[in-house]
């Protein structure tokens, strides 16, 4: 099952209606209380990360019901090339925006640097959760599970296993994110840049 697709911009148009969208799911899912109030508090998480995007931004938003699992989607379209892919993929991995606190603010920042690949710099903290597996390909016709260049599973493995600082793993401990969503993930899907935050629920 898709939703309808919401617009929503970083001025909060469309906030309302996401919220309803997430709300009207967990009713055509019958979630319990716990898995409705979860299913919003991601929903709002991921609204909160689009109102902090900086400049005029606008995206879709939609959730998909498959086996199980939700998803919600975030799409922002950029005029994404071939050439803007590579320099994206090959983005120095030094730079770090000191603004972005806690694992969402984090999340947030690495998926507007993605809006600006042309002089993109990846946060140095989360290149661990970094694919570069399709980094010769073309994105165009993948999907966003296929073309994601982060995933939130990667960089929580990294923190457990000591590769990251030992702050990240307080950082993960607060995150609403980190705690709700079994994985959320930000790349490149044809001429959007995509994430994905996908919890799931048995019911």
């Amino acid at each position: 099952m898709k939703s309808d697709i919401i617009h929503v911009t970083n001025e909060g148009e469309g906030f309302d209606k996401a919220l309803g969208q997430a709300e009207a799911v967990a009713r055509f899912r019958d979630l319990d209380r716990r898995g409705a109030l979860h299913l919003r508090l991601l929903t709002e998480e991921m609204m909160g990360m689009m109102r902090a995007l900086t400049g005029e931004r606008e995206a879709d938003f939609w959730i998909e019901d498959d086996g199980g699992t939700v998803d919600l989607h975030l799409a922002v379209q950029t005029p994404m090339n071939a050439e803007m892919r590579k320099n994206l993929l090959a983005a120095s991995t030094t730079g770090e925006n000191s603004a972005a606190k806690g694992v969402t603010g984090k999340i947030r920042d690495l998926f507007e640097q993605f809006l600006e690949p042309e002089n993109s710099r990846i946060p140095s903290d989360l290149v661990t959760g970094m694919d570069y597996a399709y980094s010769g390909g073309d994105f165009g016709s993948l999907s966003i599970a296929a073309a994601g260049l982060w995933s939130m599973n990667r960089y929580k493995a990294a923190v457990k296993e000591g590769r990251t600082p030992v702050e990240d793993w307080d950082e993960l401990e607060k995150s609403v994110v980190a705690k709700l969503a079994d994985e959320v993930k930000i790349g490149i899907a044809g001429q959007d840049v995509e994430m994905v935050i996908s919890k799931k629920f048995n019911c």
